[in-house]
């Protein structure tokens, strides 16, 4: 299992060349014209044709042999606890075993699996503050987590806010998993989050774990966090007229998680079509949860909504990287100059019907993956959870 994941020592410069097809992350153009990426120092500085790049000088060179490269995955949701150990399954390595599936960014929606969690306002703002350190100073696999968010409870004043925020604290845990199940404090609190630049998410459904209660349409969209966590339920969604009610009654993030329920994921998408607003669906797992760790959660969701949801592949993938990047504010998810240069290289499974890997996720296949890529280091070769890829890139100089 990886801890510490390597850093660059010094200049480094990426090249990867020969790729077959550029998924940018980006809904309004998500397939780029090129076949080769440049990145220098662990960002993106080119993007094109081989012959018209400048390619000297590299430290590494990644020979795509015409496989795809996309963003590395963001998974919108996610509950870690210490290091890469999650007490909710017993299991270590669960973070890295997702960076096999391609995820190279993770948010976190509350440390809620933390044994002994402290409700105390002192004790839950301490607890957020060494999260975000923690996963600040240790990278799992080199996976970005971005870590410390703090479950509310009815005892908090604006003060502890502003505290929190001067302490590098950037998100809350889902509103409902504490003690603030109302509409009325849920929108005061969020209100003074949001005024010291901390995002928010609140639980949808049913309750999930010890403590968590019942949110409905009401409180939702009282409350007016900035994501509309899990609103396909985790597990247990809310009816289609409140999902609906949801969608159409707010312009916040809309985040379907596989973790939740299937059918209410796909009426979400297609409502949000509907509306024009495919730019609101981000995704998620939701895990660890009860059903356990999805190493392929990510995948498996752009899959099924490109399959049943008849997505076109190239847009389910925006999903995953693009709309979440903006959404959350993050520099990766996108293939563009400037952006941290983390990417996932894939290509259809081996023996697939479809005729390459848009069609092969749109009949509902998962792609190979045969790289991961974080800041412009290589961190993964061929996959160990994924089907084997038709075709697999390979570092050719280094």
């Amino acid at each position: 299992m990886a801890h510490d994941a390597p850093q660059a020592t010094g200049p480094s410069k990426l090249v990867i060349r020969n790729i077959g097809l550029i998924l940018s992350g980006a809904l309004e153009k998500p397939i780029l014209d090129g076949d080769t990426i440049v990145a220098e120092n662990g960002k993106i500085t080119a993007i094109g044709r081989f012959k018209d790049l400048d390619t000297e000088g590299a430290t590494t060179i990644v020979e795509a042999n015409g496989t795809t490269v996309a963003p590395g995955l963001i998974d919108s949701h996610v509950h870690p606890v210490a290091g890469d150990w999650t007490p909710r399954q017993n299991q270590i390595g669960w973070i890295d075993s997702n960076l096999h599936g391609g995820v190279t960014t993770m948010i976190s929606a509350g440390e809620v699996h933390m044994p002994g969690r402290p409700r105390d306002v002192v004790g839950l703002k301490a607890m957020a503050i060494f999260a975000q350190r923690a996963f600040w100073n240790l990278r799992p696999g080199g996976v970005k987590v971005h870590a410390g968010a703090p479950v509310i409870e009815c005892e908090m004043v604006e003060e502890d806010f502003r505290e929190l925020a001067a302490a590098g604290v950037k998100l809350l845990g889902e509103v409902g998993l504490g003690g603030v199940k109302d509409g009325p404090t849920a929108r005061k609190m969020v209100g003074w989050a949001r005024k010291y630049g901390i995002q928010s998410t609140i639980h949808t459904g049913g309750p999930s774990i010890p403590g968590s209660g019942l949110i409905d349409k009401d409180v939702v969209l009282e409350a007016d966090t900035d994501v509309v966590g899990h609103i396909n339920g985790g597990h247990t969604a809310l009816p289609d007229d409140q999902i609906r009610c949801i969608c159409e009654g707010c312009k916040r993030g809309l985040e379907i998680v596989h973790n939740g329920n299937e059918r209410s994921a796909l009426f979400t998408l297609r409502i949000a079509r509907e509306m024009g607003d495919l730019h609101r669906v981000i995704l998620g797992t939701d895990a660890p949860a009860g059903s356990g760790v999805q190493p392929l959660g990510i995948l498996r969701m752009v899959s099924m909504l490109s399959s049943l949801g008849d997505l076109p592949a190239e847009l389910a993938f925006c999903l995953a990287t693009g709309n979440t990047a903006r959404m959350r504010q993050l520099d990766c998810g996108l293939i563009e100059v400037g952006r941290s240069a983390d990417f996932v290289i894939m290509d259809k499974a081996q023996h697939s019907p479809g005729k390459n890997i848009l069609e092969s996720v749109q009949l509902g296949d998962l792609p190979g993956i045969g790289m991961t890529i974080i800041d412009g280091i290589v961190r993964t070769q061929r996959s160990r959870n994924t089907p084997p890829a038709g075709r697999v890139p390979e570092v050719v100089a280094k």
